[in-house]
């Protein structure tokens, strides 16, 4: 697995030396863009329209536009003197519970793995984060950008999640035509409760799939080997107008999933009386 990330996880004044790689992966069937006439592949060349021809990287400078049509130009260095004095570390601030934070925060997974001689600290936070209950809330650099950032434990060791920063969620007052408190019909809401119950099951990641994806690659592959293409007509949906109706059709055509377990808590040790 390739590492992207090297430097260390910092709380207090422990140091633990650290890797980061990345948890997940764009499977996205990536389609270029062709000549139609001879199946070429499009260039796409920097231009400048103003000097009306090809332009190459080096003459490339990054610009903030301030204005309409005005920009300052940030030079390299410039940039480069701005980087954190801590970019190569996970600088954990506070520790909290996990229910506390948002999904809407959470951006990017990376897997974190010791660093040479790493070990022995790096299973020591692991498994007083685990006894604890807690993540840590830490701030890292990643190229030359700060991230805000959770520190967790995942499975076998530890996992990393970059995330936003409270100014750059957006407020859910900003959505237009969101419903006042409105009046809900008891019988309407006690349906829908049960469909609730009746889909309720343990999450099973393994069982979703996608299928948009499987279907894209299923072309592909007859359009290389050359077979018929067949196209699956869609299931046309039934206009089901009244609420009710439509919540008691959900009841009776879906099946009810397998419940969740309960977890059993684990019994309490009992203490050893000196004899």
């Amino acid at each position: 697995m390739h590492t992207m990330w090297k430097g260390a996880i910092s709380f207090g004044l422990v140091n633990i030396p650290v890797k980061l790689y990345a948890a997940t992966e764009d499977k996205d069937i990536k389609m270029r863009y062709l000549h139609q006439d001879c199946h070429t592949p499009i260039k796409y060349e920097k231009q400048c329209p103003n000097c009306d021809r090809e332009i190459e990287s080096e003459e490339i400078v990054r610009g903030y536009e301030y204005e309409e049509g005005k920009y300052v130009i940030m030079e390299k260095d410039e940039i480069e003197a701005l980087a954190h004095e801590k970019s190569k570390s996970v600088e954990i601030v506070d520790f909290i519970e996990l229910a506390d934070v948002d999904p809407v925060y959470f951006n990017k997974s990376y897997f974190i793995g010791p660093n040479d001689n790493g070990s022995k600290p790096y299973m020591l936070l692991k498994q007083a984060m685990e006894e604890s209950g807690r993540i840590g809330i830490a701030k890292i650099t990643i190229r030359s950008k700060q991230h805000l950032a959770a520190v967790r434990v995942y499975e076998k060791g530890l996992m990393l999640e970059t995330m936003y920063f409270p100014d750059e969620v957006r407020t859910i007052d900003n959505v237009p035509d969101l419903p006042e408190e409105l009046e809900v019909n008891e019988k309407e809401k006690k349906l829908a409760r049960q469909l609730i119950e009746q889909l309720t099951t343990e999450f099973e990641p393994s069982n979703y799939k996608d299928e948009r994806r499987e279907a894209m690659l299923a072309l592909i592959e007859s359009k290389i080997s050359g077979d018929e293409i067949k196209v699956v007509e869609e299931i046309p949906k039934k206009n089901v107008a009244d609420l009710m109706d439509a919540l008691q059709a959900s009841l009776d055509s879906s099946p009810p999933k397998a419940s969740p377990k309960k977890k059993k808590k684990a019994a309490p040790k009992k203490k050893k009386v000196a004899k």
